[in-house]
């Protein structure tokens, strides 16, 4: 069954048929946008593309033709479904609206059951071929990924192990001993990086469900307990409501948690005071994660460059920790903020847009 939360854009100059349709529409549970003419209409798509259009063939400045011409043949509007609505019911004209990518063709005076029926068909016909395309790319990805990762760590197996055999059957003072430990060291840095690129796979094969997302905190916390106390690290937190419920991947959301926090855990081990604040509240759309630390401070000119794959600094080693972070919460159309003050610490803020299911 399809979730009527689509937009649907009716185009169309008589003022009465796009009220019919409006309110049709939003009885149905659709969301609805207006236009009353060409140009209007193209001005609605590029504004916010909706998820399908209802279009007129006669009309002022651009008519209907036109107007599906431009869009069929733009690759950010071509895959929108659009079904043209006119008086005229004779073949030509419906074999025109056909060939320059229409999806349908509805003549007036129309019965709207078999207008309903047929974005209900059309709207299905989207969510399959998108669905299609999503396992594509996602199966390309894995591959990619899982391919790329058996070819890079075959290489540093063999060099950390070969590394490890020499230094071990060196005596002690011998000085090529030092070049094996730094061999050892970036063999072992670049496995890390290694796990980290396996981590992106996450991201492109992911399970929605509703997320407690107190629950969540608490897990990645009980996972870093012993780090924390070990290094003295104050937990504090503040949880506008336990019982907040989003619609996330639980992994990925973990990965992000996780990452915030051992950067901040990191900025604090040469401090005297050391503090760990997390805080979560909902605004009227979004969830707000706030990961604060007493660390050294992040300087203006290199905030930016923290999300940079790779960036290091004397604060932040390298690695896509914070890369992967972004990602994901860009990948569910969030993004992160950072404030910062040298010598007082740091404070990330993940902003995701609440879903519900």
């Amino acid at each position: 069954m399809i979730d009527n939360k689509y937009t649907i854009l009716i185009v169309d100059d008589n003022i009465d048929t796009v009220e019919l349709l409006r309110k049709r529409l939003k009885a149905e549970g659709y969301n609805t946008k207006e236009a009353y003419d060409g140009e209007e209409a193209l001005q609605r798509v590029y504004e916010s593309p909706p998820d399908i259009i209802i279009l007129d063939v006669m009309m002022p400045k651009l008519d209907g033709y036109e107007v599906c011409k431009r869009l069929k043949s733009d690759e950010k509007t071509k895959f929108i479904p659009i079904i043209m609505l006119t008086a005229k019911s004779d073949v030509e004209s419906k074999v025109k609206g056909l060939d320059i990518g229409a999806d349908d063709y509805v003549p007036k005076p129309f019965d709207y059951r078999e207008l309903s029926a047929r974005i209900r068909s059309l709207l299905i016909k989207k969510e399959t071929a998108e669905k299609i395309i999503e396992e594509e790319r996602t199966e390309s990805i894995r591959k990619l990924i899982d391919s790329l990762s058996h070819e890079i760590r075959n290489p540093i197996v063999s060099i950390a192990g070969f590394a490890k055999k020499v230094y071990d059957s060196l005596p002690a003072g011998d000085p090529n001993k030092p070049y094996l430990m730094t061999i050892l060291q970036e063999s072992e840095r670049l496995e890390k990086l290694l796990r980290e690129i396996l981590t992106l796979k996450m991201i492109a094969i992911g399970f929605l469900e509703n997320v407690n997302v107190v629950k969540i905190i608490e897990e990645i916390l009980e996972e870093f307990s012993k780090e924390l106390e070990e290094k003295s690290i104050e937990i504090e937190t503040d949880f506008q409501d336990s019982s907040l419920i989003i619609y996330i991947d639980k992994e990925h959301l973990k990965i992000v948690l996780r990452n915030i926090i051992k950067n901040s855990i990191e900025a604090m081990e040469k401090t005297d005071k050391k503090l760990l604040r997390i805080s979560i509240k909902k605004t009227e759309n979004d969830l707000l994660i706030q990961i604060s630390d007493t660390g050294r401070g992040i300087p203006k000119e290199i905030i930016k460059k923290i999300f940079d794959p790779f960036f290091t600094s004397k604060i932040y080693g390298p690695g896509l920790g914070l890369t992967i972070a972004l990602t994901i919460v860009q990948y569910y159309r969030g993004f992160i903020s950072v404030e910062s003050e040298i010598g007082k610490g740091s404070s990330f803020i993940i902003r995701i847009p609440i879903k519900e299911k």
